[in-house]
């Protein structure tokens, strides 16, 4: 393949996808803004001038009141009637599935049910339905119980007990999501680790959790061999999960000092969950899912037993899913998406959940036409590679009714769905560790979700006033932050109540990661909101528009790209004074594409051995795309670097005398050349 040619095929590919949230178009929004308020303003004189005639012929007193009462909203906010009216339809429907849904959660938080409880249930009511299915192997909801149980009687005859972590590491496979449904049993919580990390960042995130053992799948035993030769692993018991047709292959062999855990399961016998319930067990700890959050190494978000259900259960109820769906989640299992919102279709509702290792665009509709699929998650990028694939007509010979996922860019979204007949899709907002929960039920072109009008005071969610460039917030005279009218872009935020599932933030596993993600006395002393660290604009109908990322995280491939972690490593490898890592754009790809400009003013950086340092050290989503030597970084009058500037400047050849590096295929960076250039300006190259 020539360096010019698109990618639309991920499966060879060592990049994961997750969300992004893409958002409308600033000046589309605008405009629609001003369209319905005009219509607004219209609606409201005819109205105001039927009410008026009507009084007159009206000779009751309730009615004259109540025409009084109309004709004082409509002169006070005819823009508010509007939007009441236009958005009835859509807020009563929304209100029956939000009630369903809180009625679930209500039950099973105060019958103590966890999700290993709750999968019990589901497998005994249809033991012989194919719970999990992948390629040709497939497992029933009685074999995936059995597997569970097996796994929990192992583990609990190696003397784990509940409140203890074990770090799992492996690939997508059957056995995945049963592994950590054994462990929960014993109320043993695991950490998801990413399968893509490398070096410092594994080491990291295996420490972070204070995992007692790690269990890895073959697949990834030279990432073990790596660690343990430059000695960043501690001494922890390591189970190796070798599937039976890789077993004796070369690359495959059992790890020194580890224990062969398929071979153990075999004569293993199984353990029952206790048949009675304890209340305080849907509010404990389930797994640790990782997120780099705004700054620093990978964070180990808790996600409780309750946490998990309102997560699947909320996308089941809202989107008005079924235990018939047949569900395709070609996403990464160790990621919030594909592991708890997919896995839950199975775990919680019954449906058969499709798997694949890793994505293909090439076999995206084969698959679906295969297994034949109902529903299919996506993520953002997933549906650009999509696109980008060749036109064939077995690309709508599928019987798919819903997609849903977070990211579907609005720019793409109407061609998205012409083209392979998607009758609806869900757009769904929220971070793994946030409460800032939306999701999209009507169908409406690019938004991420929606609050009713009149809802502001019921629902969490809240868009507050900044500063766009530095991303503070505005403060009143009270000191007091502001909401945002509709039309004005702001952070959104979430208000935190431990009492109800919808809005209770568990944190981190690290607490003082957990307390910088709250914003405290935001409207009233005492109230606490957690800080999405994204921009959003709202329209005057309540639904709600994707912006931009604020700080110093921006997203690319689908991935939270913490910018102090990339500088760290660079700046140890070049041992230079300063570096610094941002987001700049790239036309027609989302995200930000990562950009290091680091200080070098004789021009001594060994750029293969950065390639090297930066290909062993960061996952593929992190390692900057484009490199830029220059003689010193632009600060302000307080010292501090104007990474804005920089973010500006991104990579024009044509305007900056400064070397400019890109990173090529073969992992070399190498002078970014003048047609290189102009395929990132066009579009075409191959992102």
């Amino acid at each position: 393949m020539s360096e010019n040619e698109k990618r639309p095929d991920l499966e060879d590919q060592d990049q994961d996808q997750n969300q992004e949230q893409a958002g409308g178009g600033k000046m589309e929004i605008l405009l629609e803004l001003n369209l319905k308020q005009k219509l607004a303003t219209r609606l409201g004189t005819i109205l105001l001038a039927t009410v008026i005639f009507g009084g007159f012929c009206w000779d009751n007193a309730l009615a004259s009141l109540t025409l009084g009462a109309v004709v004082a909203l409509l002169l006070r906010n005819p823009t508010f009637v509007y939007a009441l009216v236009m958005t009835t339809s859509r807020d009563l429907k929304a209100f029956q599935r939000f009630v369903a849904l809180n009625i679930y959660l209500l039950r099973k938080d105060r019958g103590g049910f966890t999700v290993a409880r709750c999968f019990q249930e589901q497998a005994r009511r249809r033991p012989k339905k194919t719970c999990f299915l992948m390629d040709d192997r497939r497992l029933s909801f009685a074999e995936a119980l059995e597997f569970s149980q097996k796994i929990a009687g192992y583990f609990n005859d190696r003397g784990l007990e509940k409140g203890d972590c074990v770090a799992l590491l492996m690939e997508t496979r059957l056995e995945y999501p049963c592994i950590w449904l054994g462990l929960s049993q014993l109320g043993v919580i695991t950490a998801l680790i990413n399968s893509n990390l490398r070096g410092e960042s594994l080491r990291h995130s295996i420490k972070v959790a204070n995992a007692k053992a790690l269990i890895v799948g073959s697949e990834l035993l030279d990432v073990l061999r790596s660690l343990r030769e430059k000695e960043q692993l501690d001494e922890v018991p390591i189970y190796q999960y070798t599937d039976d047709e890789v077993r004796g292959v070369a690359g495959h062999d059992l790890l020194p000092g580890a224990v062969d855990l398929v071979t153990a399961l075999k004569t293993q016998k199984k353990l029952e969950l206790p048949s009675a319930a304890c209340p305080e067990e849907a509010r404990s700890k389930l797994l640790y899912v990782y997120t780099s959050g705004t700054t620093g190494l990978p964070k180990a978000a808790v996600i409780t037993n309750l946490r998990f259900l309102f997560m699947s259960a909320g996308s089941y109820y809202m989107l008005r899913m079924s235990s018939d769906d047949v569900v395709y989640d070609p996403l990464p299992l160790y990621h919030t998406a594909g592991g708890i919102v997919g896995v839950g279709n199975a775990i919680l509702n019954g449906s058969t959940l499709v798997l694949r290792k890793k994505f293909s665009a090439r076999n995206f509709w084969l698959d679906c036409n295969r297994y034949n699929c109902t529903v299919a998650q996506y993520i953002g990028e997933l549906c650009r590679y999509l696109l980008a694939t060749s036109y064939t007509p077995d690309q709508q010979k599928h019987n798919l009714r819903l997609m849903y996922g977070n990211g579907l860019r609005p720019q793409i979204w109407s061609q998205f769905v012409r083209r392979f007949g998607i009758p609806h899709i869900g757009e769904i907002y929220g971070a793994t560790e946030g409460n800032s929960n939306l999701i999209n039920i009507s169908n409406r072109v690019g938004a991420i979700g929606f609050v009713p009008v009149y809802g502001s005071n019921f629902y969490p969610v809240q868009v507050l006033r900044c500063d766009e460039y530095t991303g503070e917030l505005l403060k009143d005279s009270k000191g007091h932050c502001i909401s945002c009218q509709p039309g004005q872009a702001g952070l959104l935020v979430g208000k935190v109540d431990a009492r109800r599932a919808v809005s209770a933030f568990h944190g981190y596993a690290d607490k003082g990661a957990s307390e910088q993600k709250l914003l405290r006395n935001v409207f009233t002393s005492g109230d606490v909101f957690f800080n999405s660290g994204d921009m959003v604009v709202r329209d005057i109908l309540g639904y709600f528009y994707f912006k931009d990322r604020t700080g110093d995280t921006f997203r690319w491939r689908g991935e939270n790209v913490a910018t102090q972690e990339v500088e760290a490593i660079i700046t140890n490898c070049v041992g230079l004074e300063d570096c610094v890592v941002y987001g700049v754009q790239i036309p027609q790809v989302e995200g930000k594409a990562g950009m290091a400009a680091i200080v070098d003013p004789e021009r001594k950086v060994d750029m293969e051995y950065l390639s090297v340092v930066l290909r062993g050290s960061l996952p593929p989503y992190a390692r900057p795309l484009f490199i830029r030597l220059l003689d010193e970084i632009p600060r302000t009058a307080t010292f501090k670097l104007k990474k804005r500037e920089l973010a500006k400047e991104a990579y024009d050849i044509g305007q900056l005398s400064d070397p400019i590096y890109y990173l090529n295929r073969d992992g070399i960076y190498r002078p970014l050349s003048q047609e290189q250039h102009e395929l990132l300006r066009s579009g075409k190259a191959g992102l």
